[in-house]
């Protein structure tokens, strides 16, 4: 049955009834006595639990009904369909014949004779959208695609001069800019799903669903745990990788990290929410959300500022996010857990602060062989991450 809007409206009225019985759970906890705050805190626990599944179904239910919205593609082109109608033989039979010229044609790019066959347009687009889909670092930061094997980026530090000069004084040449390069630290990934050959025979088993969901999954699951926490050797560099300073701004190297300590080890309260929002300069904070992870959500949920009003609000509109202090939130579960010296939370313009590089084209090896009487698909793809802007995200660390 398709999405409706009035379906959105059923589960945004039952998180405000699930909230404000949370609420009040939650407020007469802090007010109970001894012998009833146990099960008091049960009941919250149960409550914040609800909120969370709820949540996410109001997501998802947004993200269908705008898949419904949106138009078809049009224009594939006859070597495209071409293409895809060879590899989907290819898939199924292992038949090679002409689709090397094919893959060529509909890619206008020369291929690796011995690398496998490349994706089709439409079905590797497929897998980046599906992989957008299950990864939050894919869904908040900037992503490209770029045709090389490597990309670099240059970075304009400031520097230029300027000056005030009288309608007829001369006009002196101006300080050069200060430039720095950032290089995406790139890796190749990939998976290695299985099929046997009796479902591949099958005319009704849908072997590019498959191996998109497949695919999409590991990869997904894989480089998205790169790109927050991966240490640049074969991989993306995440952004947690790199180098964190307490200095502000205008002092700290480029390409390190601001931090802000919570005061507390292993704990945070709404003043260090604050602390995060404004230490981000103000040009920055159109766009910005919080990252953090879905233990972490579940603790947030229950803070108050000083008139004992709740820093999370839920979102009671379709396409109305829930927000904390206003700002979206990003829950990303490969985020640390609140613990002592964790950096559990971040606050910051993804888009500017993180790039995402893909090259184009996933390629898939058929191995009917290694693993018999199963069919492999070795399936491969190069992806890089790169930092852009150091200034555009701030981390909260839990320690003194």
């Amino acid at each position: 049955m398709p999405v409706e809007l009035k379906d959105i409206e059923l589960v945004a009225s039952e998180i405000k009834g699930q909230f404000d019985e949370f609420k009040a759970k939650n407020d007469k906890r802090f007010d109970a006595i001894e012998s009833e705050k146990g099960a008091l805190a049960g009941q919250v626990e149960t409550l914040n639990g609800k909120l969370s599944d709820l949540d996410e179904y109001k997501t998802a239910l947004e993200k269908e009904l705008a898949g419904l919205k949106r138009p078809g593609a049009t224009g594939v082109s006859k070597e495209v369909e071409a293409h895809k109608q060879a590899f989907t033989q290819f898939m199924r039979k292992g038949r090679e014949e002409g689709l090397r010229e094919l893959e060529q044609k509909a890619l206008n790019t020369t291929v690796d004779a011995d690398g496998g066959f490349a994706v089709p347009e439409e079905l590797d687009r497929t897998i980046i959208e599906l992989m957008r889909n299950d990864s939050p670092m894919r869904q908040v930061c900037n992503s490209i695609t770029v045709s090389t094997s490597d990309y670099k980026k240059l970075v304009n530090l400031g520097g230029a001069g300027s000056g005030w000069v009288g309608e007829d004084d001369a006009r002196p040449a101006t300080g050069t800019p200060t430039l720095a390069q950032v290089i995406a630290s790139m890796g190749e990934i990939y998976a290695n799903p299985q099929a046997t050959q009796t479902s591949l025979d099958d005319m009704f088993f849908n072997v590019e669903a498959w191996l998109n969901n497949e695919v999409s999954m590991e990869f997904a699951e894989k480089e998205g745990s790169a790109f927050l926490l991966g240490d640049g050797t074969n991989k993306p560099k995440g952004i947690l990788a790199h180098t964190l300073a307490l200095t502000a701004d205008a002092v700290r190297a480029f390409g390190s990290i601001q931090n802000i300590k919570s005061g507390t080890a292993g704990n945070f309260d709404g003043d260090d929410l604050l602390s995060l929002i404004y230490g981000l300069k103000k040009g920055y904070r159109n766009g910005s959300q919080f990252m953090m992870a879905g233990t972490t959500l579940h603790k947030v949920r229950t803070l108050k500022d000083a008139q004992g009003a709740y820093l999370w609000a839920p979102g009671l509109q379709a396409g109305q996010p829930s927000s904390l202090l206003g700002y979206a939130i990003a829950e990303n579960d490969d985020m640390p857990v609140v613990a002592a010296d964790a950096n559990a939370l971040m606050f910051g313009n993804f888009m500017r602060a993180y790039t995402i590089v893909d090259r184009i084209g996933t390629r898939i090896l058929r191995d009917p062989y290694t693993n018999k009487p199963n069919v492999g698909f070795y399936t491969t793809k190069r992806v890089g991450g790169m930092l852009t802007d150091s200034n555009a995200v701030k981390v909260l660390t839990l320690s003194v």
